[in-house]
């Protein structure tokens, strides 16, 4: 280890003690700050999970839009994961005006809430990673939910449907549609057939029939 390295590391080790001697809510703070300042340095720093904030549980709020379903199964077995081995995977979340917004771990972020021994270990908080900020804007984060969801969770048709629609109106071309959630252009003219909307087909250049 060079000089600086070991310098580095025993000023670090000095940040930890004097982080260690903070109220919770001001340690946690504290914590954030010097992880993005790190962040900035880190050569993954274009990688979300490079950075994992502790945000207060209150202030992360489940989006509109997810169309994955999990069953009560499942659930049960998500929250005995999380409460014996802890939070594995943060939650991927957009700031959005005072809080955050999920783009993907909806469930995890309601056990988080809703299990009071997690509750109670995390201390009210929950682990948020971000996602980029150029891909944050309402079709980018519907498009990553669906990217995350698909190829572990079950999505209700109905909802997809909606999703597919929302594309769709918000100006997405169908192979735009297909290339960010993963399907291919029979899924969507399937779901647009569903949605029985006649503007979604405005554009579509049908065949000549033959006699």
């Amino acid at each position: 280890m060079t000089t600086v390295q070991e310098n580095i590391t025993h000023s670090a080790v000095g940040i930890a003690a004097a982080i260690a001697a903070m109220p919770l809510d001001e340690a946690v703070e504290t914590l954030n700050a010097v992880r993005a300042i790190l962040h900035k340095a880190s050569p993954f720093k274009d990688e979300p999970v490079d950075l994992v904030t502790w945000v207060r549980a209150d202030t992360v709020r489940g989006n509109t839009y997810n169309p994955n379903t999990v069953a009560p199964p499942e659930m049960r077995l998500l929250r005995r994961s999380i409460e014996a081995d802890g939070y594995t995977q943060p939650i991927v979340a957009c700031a959005e005006g005072e809080g955050h917004t999920v783009v993907d771990g909806f469930h995890r972020h309601r056990v988080g809430k809703e299990s009071p021994t997690v509750r109670k270990r995390v201390q009210g908080y929950l682990p948020v990673t971000a996602i980029r900020t150029e891909r944050d804007n309402a079709k980018d984060r519907i498009a990553s939910t669906i990217r995350h969801n698909r190829a572990r969770g079950v999505h209700g048709v109905e909802p997809m449907r909606d999703i597919v629609v929302t594309l769709l109106r918000e100006g997405w071309t169908d192979e735009e549609v297909a290339k960010e959630v993963g399907m291919d252009a029979d899924e969507v003219l399937r779901f647009k057939q569903i949605a029985g909307l006649p503007e979604l087909f405005r554009n579509v250049e049908w065949s000549r029939s033959w006699e």
